[in-house]
């Protein structure tokens, strides 16, 4: 079952095809809750980073009508699932999906209005450096939301990290202070406290 988890970080294998699954009806509810802090406008560029199932680019696609929405992960099962499942919006030039990289975002400076990493950066390695890169894609007056499942207070945090290897649950504070560093300003937190999950919105 542990190693079944492993793919929650890069879904690889038939293990992964089922993750990728989960990930789009399990993460339902905290995302629809996420969404409820951040109003796009119908013409903005979007950033999905960590896309996993592709749900949420659907979503910000539905939100967004006039706009394009991109995605990228680095797990190749994860981005032939997104792509699966938005395959209208992609014929029609609405949306890219591709295998990337977050420390190396293969995107011109000041591309985006919006950039979103639902349940993604606890596997990000060098976090800084990869919110820098996302401070850089974004245009001026653009924001980061980052939403979480756990929100690095309690128990919950431990239980997955010692399952799951590579993964580091960070605190709001944590989060506050790296992207600070990172060169965001007016960094707002919620967290919703029956559930645990934590949502972060940084502008740029």
């Amino acid at each position: 079952m542990a190693n079944f988890f492993q793919n929650t970080r890069k879904p690889e294998g038939l293990g992964g095809k089922i993750m990728v699954n989960m990930m789009n009806s399990g993460h339902a509810r905290p995302s629809k809750w996420g969404f409820s802090h951040i109003s796009p406008k119908v013409d903005d560029h979007i950033l999905d980073i960590g896309c996993g199932g592709g749900a949420n680019i659907a979503k910000l696609l539905k939100i967004c009508t006039k706009g394009i929405v991109k995605g990228i992960d680095h797990s190749e099962i994860s981005v032939a699932k997104s792509i699966k499942v938005n395959q209208a919006a992609v014929d029609a030039g609405r949306c890219e999906i591709i295998q990337g990289n977050v420390l190396a975002l293969p995107y011109e400076s000041e591309s985006f209005n919006l950039v979103t990493a639902f349940e993604t950066i606890y596997f990000w390695p060098e976090i800084e450096t990869a919110f820098k890169g996302i401070y850089d894609v974004l245009k001026p007056g653009g924001r980061f939301m980052i939403c979480n499942e756990v929100d690095g207070e309690r128990e919950k945090a431990e239980k997955w990290t010692k399952i799951i290897d590579g993964m580091t649950v960070y605190s709001p504070t944590d989060i506050e202070k790296l992207l600070t560093s990172a060169g965001f300003n007016d960094i707002t937190i919620d967290v919703e406290l029956k559930h645990n999950w934590l949502c972060v919105i940084a502008t740029k």
